[in-house]
């Protein structure tokens, strides 16, 4: 296990009668991102509870910088930063104050401390809010509050629940930076629902749908799932809805309405450069035309039940 610094063995767990995950398994070795995609309900907090120590497991080991986690849980956990998806912070104490009471509670040695703080708070750039009240700051820098208590004992592995959720969208572009930071230096695991989110932030992801791991693999590999399935045409004069049909590779076609049509795929390399090739020669005035990825529902859809390791 020395050289892993996560690895989390045929996982399962159940809640009276029901399995709430199945044999899941991976090994995170070196610093990134590895996101833990998967939808409301999939199994992703009871996966995150047994790894920081919340839950104990039915079945299964979970190793932590080579610590077992059942047998040796106060070691193990040093190695742990967690930020849940409401961030526990007190409201009413400045943030320097809140992350030094975490530092202590980590159990750091006092000598320590000052310095792990004000590493954190530069990490995060919030040291210009060290003596603000956390209630008075923004949603935003009130999860980098959260992100720094999480980093600041320096832990080799940081987990994140949902780090984005509730931010407005440049918030949720500098957290993301902010991320991708913390990843230079800690391996980093990101639960979330939320499909862009892997995209932009992850070097890997691993998918749970219905307690049971069903995909793993780099971000290229996945895209290969979210590949483009459908186009947005709009024409001027466009064709029959028959004539749209008879292209090669098009599966279906969808009038929007009198401009506007969606026409779907099969896998093709050029189904633009076709569609555009026919407007041209038939004079259907070919304004613009969009690919569309598939929903991330279709892609829990397809992946559902079929446990698949791309390497």
């Amino acid at each position: 296990m020395e050289n892993s610094i996560v690895k989390v063995e045929h996982l399962s767990h159940r809640y009276n009668v029901q399995w709430a995950i199945q044999d899941i398994n991976f090994e995170i070795k070196e610093k990134g991102v590895l996101g833990l995609l998967g939808s409301n309900g999939a199994g992703k907090s009871t996966t995150m509870n047994i790894i920081c120590g919340v839950l104990n497991q039915t079945a299964g080991e979970v190793y932590l910088n080579g610590y077992n986690l059942r047998t040796n849980p106060v070691e193990a956990k040093r190695h742990i930063g967690f930020l849940p998806q409401k961030a526990p912070l007190y409201p009413d104490i400045t943030v320097e104050e809140y992350l030094t009471y975490c530092a202590f509670l980590r159990q750091m040695p006092q000598k320590e401390v000052s310095i792990a703080v004000e590493r954190a708070m530069k990490r995060c750039d919030i040291s210009h809010f060290r003596h603000r009240v956390i209630s008075n700051l923004s949603g935003g820098y009130q999860q980098r509050v959260g992100i720094a208590q999480a980093i600041v004992h320096n832990p080799k592995f940081v987990i994140l629940d949902e780090p984005t959720n509730g931010l407005d969208p440049n918030q949720i572009v500098e957290i993301r930076y902010l991320i991708k930071e913390i990843a230079a230096d800690h391996a980093v695991l990101l639960s979330t629902h939320i499909l862009p989110e892997v995209q932009a932030t992850c070097n890997n992801i691993q998918m749970i749908e219905h307690g049971k791991l069903v995909f793993a693999g780099t971000i290229d590999d996945f895209n290969n799932y979210v590949a483009p399935s459908s186009v947005i045409l709009t024409m001027d004069t466009p064709p029959s809805m028959s004539m749209l049909q008879t292209i090669e590779d098009v599966s279906a076609v969808e009038k929007i309405d009198d401009y506007h049509y969606r026409v779907h795929f099969n896998a093709s390399n050029n189904i633009s450069e076709k569609i555009v090739q026919l407007s041209v020669s038939n004079n259907w005035g070919l304004k613009e035309i969009t690919l569309e990825r598939q929903s991330l529902d279709n892609i829990f859809a397809q992946l559902s039940g079929k446990i698949k390791t791309l390497k």
